[in-house]
């Protein structure tokens, strides 16, 4: 496994470092402001698409396959959503609101991106626990996903992400959430891209973080 360069070495993961930290640090100002708050829900498409950029920009090798696997992992989650929302076949009876943009299908573009963002966030962090059996990493990152997924529900809703039927998250969704994030989690394992980006850890850690001030500090 690739030794990575120490954080305060690379200038450019420094930057994305304090680029993570400050726009989730601005969102959580904007969501707590009354005045602010319709503005911010504007721009929470931007923040996924800028959060993307960062992690490439952060990324030192985006040769084919980080290419590939990133398309396969926006295709993959996007039609995961398609089947839940259209089908109830995944997740359970949900309908999107009009935060995160514009969509297709009824289904927000920007959905794909966030689950590239998951994904790759995750694999990373698996990677960095030098954990050595992949299907034991698989399986850790998705429970991390799900935990994660918990902080989300509802600050999700609160914000008009997304809607449940009757205002009740079903067991279901989480259960789906752990297969399918540990069927993408295993599409990282097989590509080949250098993934060792401490950048990711940080996303995730932040995202923790930030859906967990939004859910208990109301």
């Amino acid at each position: 496994m690739e030794r990575t360069k120490n954080i305060n070495a690379n200038p450019r993961i420094r930057k994305a470092v304090l680029m993570i930290f400050l726009f989730h640090l601005v969102g959580l100002i904007g969501f707590f402001s009354p005045l602010l708050r319709p503005l911010f829900y504007e721009l929470v498409p931007w923040h996924l698409l800028l959060m993307f950029v960062i992690v490439g920009y952060s990324h030192r090798t985006m040769n084919l396959d980080f290419w590939i696997f990133t398309g396969i992992i926006f295709i993959i989650g996007f039609a995961a959503e398609w089947v839940g929302v259209h089908k109830a076949w995944l997740f359970g009876n949900y309908t999107y609101g009009e935060t995160l943009g514009i969509k297709l299908d009824d289904i927000p573009l920007t959905i794909g991106v966030n689950w590239f963002l998951l994904i790759y966030s995750t694999g990373v962090l698996m990677q960095y626990s030098r954990i050595k059996y992949v299907l034991i990493r698989v399986i850790i990152g998705a429970g991390i996903l799900v935990a994660l997924d918990k902080l989300i529900e509802p600050v999700a809703v609160r914000f008009d992400y997304w809607h449940w039927a009757n205002n009740i998250v079903p067991d279901k969704n989480y259960i789906c959430w752990f297969f399918v994030s540990m069927f993408m989690l295993l599409i990282f394992e097989i590509f080949r891209f250098k993934k060792q980006n401490i950048v990711g850890v940080v996303l995730l850690a932040t995202q923790f973080i930030f859906f967990a001030v939004l859910q208990f500090c109301k």
